[in-house]
């Protein structure tokens, strides 16, 4: 349950930073400006800025979820994210998303839902432990 609230946490800052990166870029971005000044404007806009801390949150948690859960769990369910950026980029930045874009998202929710399936299961380390902290060692032969 605590992987499953944290992934999610962490997903839905990844899709919000993102698309206040986005956003801000996009207001930003021009091709009369010399690349000075569109850094300066990037600097000053609270888009980009929010849209960083939200990104880094993102980071943070997802590394937190790596420490006791399985990378092949955790990056397949984080993926999810693809999703969520899409619709994002749909619902709140007006970007136009094709018939095959949003298949290629259907694909994406499979995906997630049959890893997601396949249980919450940390690698059982050398000292007995699976907490995931730790170095992993083989027995002697």
């Amino acid at each position: 349950m605590k992987t499953a609230i944290v992934l999610t946490l962490a997903i839905l800052a990844q899709a919000a930073g993102d698309t206040l990166l986005s956003k801000g870029m996009k207001q930003t971005a021009s091709p009369d400006h010399s690349w000075i000044s569109m850094l300066h404007q990037a600097v000053t806009e609270p888009a980009i800025w929010l849209g960083t801390v939200l990104v880094i949150a993102f980071f943070l948690l997802h590394a937190a979820t790596l420490s006791w859960a399985d990378l092949s769990l955790v990056l397949p369910a984080s993926s999810f994210g693809y999703v969520l950026n899409v619709a994002f980029g749909h619902h709140f930045l007006n970007e136009p998303v094709s018939p095959l874009r949003w298949l290629g998202t259907l694909f994406i929710c499979v995906g997630v839902l049959v890893v997601s399936r396949s249980g919450i299961r940390t690698t059982e380390y050398g000292d007995g432990s699976s907490s995931g902290v730790g170095i992993e060692r083989q027995a002697p032969r």
